[in-house]
């Protein structure tokens, strides 16, 4: 009985980190997406606290038909075979986002989820298989992300309103 439970802990898959801004303390690789794109008038930023935290912020401005701000990062193509959820330590202002990914980078369509911000740190765990297709606001009708791998994750705020925002991120795992 307690070999089998050591068998079982030794085959238990460890998380697997995406990003850490304290061990990467860069903001390459990162890339600040607005509705600029399609002449909105939001700016979102991405800076470095002394803290070594990731700092996503901005104003999102509903003018010129804009409205949102995101923030992607693009990665070598990562297997998610061994993983079912993605867990997010962040520190947000209270406001609502997306996050998003895309197992393939040239893909139009994101799988994504929503996730509230209470203006402490959270870990955010979010399942793959919940995360639902959508292109442009509109969700499709796909299935929910069933794919081996992963090549891009973005958070994204849109909350149809004009407002700033500030969203702190730690690091990015899997599990």
């Amino acid at each position: 009985m307690l070999f089998t439970l050591l068998l079982l802990l030794m085959q238990t898959v460890q998380p697997a980190l995406i990003y850490n801004f304290q061990k990467d303390a860069s903001t390459s690789g990162w890339r600040v997406v607005d509705d600029s794109v399609m002449g909105g008038l939001s700016q979102g930023k991405l800076t470095t606290n002394d803290a070594g935290h990731g700092v996503y912020s901005g104003t999102v401005s509903i003018e010129n038909n804009g409205g949102f701000s995101s923030l992607r990062y693009r990665f070598d193509q990562t297997s998610v075979l061994d993983f079912t959820t993605i867990v997010l330590r962040i520190k947000g202002d209270g406001k609502r986002y997306q996050f998003r990914v895309k197992d393939k980078k040239g893909q139009y369509h994101s799988y994504i989820t929503y996730f509230k911000t209470t203006g402490e740190w959270q870990d955010i765990e979010i399942k793959l298989a919940d995360m639902f297709p959508s292109f442009r606001g509109r969700k499709l009708s796909i299935p929910n992300f069933n794919h081996n791998q992963i090549e891009e994750l973005a958070f994204l705020i849109g909350n149809k309103k004009a407002e700033s925002f500030v969203l702190m991120i730690d690091q990015i795992v899997m599990k």
